[in-house]
């Protein structure tokens, strides 16, 4: 192989990538490598389109949270509002178009929390986190594969769930405990 087209990746170097799936939501593809310990092999890749998680609290310290199946993981999971970035959309009106959707609210004030990489070693899924407060409601308008139900709960609550392991969603559990900290 032609060492001009081997491009270096950290302590990796990548000598071929072949597309092996792709939808409007995920991409996979496997690339050709040397590792970092001179051995051959192969590294696999799952992009995700990025995405963003919104916390709303309001004054009294309550967070809203999603009570949603998620087919995934089999089972109800509680979390903070999620959705994809769509393709030349704002991170910040992803947000307030997910948090209008699943549980019907509008905030005045937005806060960029963090981004965070929920997974590092084979999915790439960049994270946008946050805060949105001054909540009133609106209609909500979930999607059709949506069953979404809203829980209201205290924030010191919601951080107990993280240490029980009621919540889970690791986007959700970093926002609250940041949120936890400047609240």
């Amino acid at each position: 192989m032609n060492d001009d087209l081997t491009q270096l990746h950290g302590p990796w170097k990548i000598h071929a990538t072949v597309e092996k799936y792709a939808d409007p939501f995920v991409r996979l593809w496997v690339d050709r490598v040397t590792r970092p310990d001179g051995a051959p092999g192969q590294h696999v890749v799952v992009e995700m389109k990025p995405g963003v998680c919104v916390l709303a609290v309001d004054d009294e310290r309550h967070v809203y949270l999603t009570s949603e199946f998620h087919y995934a993981i089999g089972r109800v999971a509680l979390e903070g509002v999620s959705g994809g970035i769509e393709p030349r959309e704002d991170p910040l009106q992803t947000a307030k178009r997910e948090l209008a959707e699943e549980l019907g609210l509008q905030a005045d004030s937005w806060e960029y929390l963090t981004t965070v990489d929920p997974f590092t070693t084979i999915i790439r899924s960049p994270t946008r986190l946050y805060l949105a407060r001054g909540l009133t409601n609106c209609p909500r308008r979930p999607e059709g594969t949506e069953r979404i139900d809203a829980v209201r709960l205290p924030l010191a609550a919601a951080v107990e769930k993280i240490r029980t392991g009621e919540i889970t969603h690791a986007p959700t559990c970093v926002a609250l405990l940041l949120i936890d900290q400047r609240c």
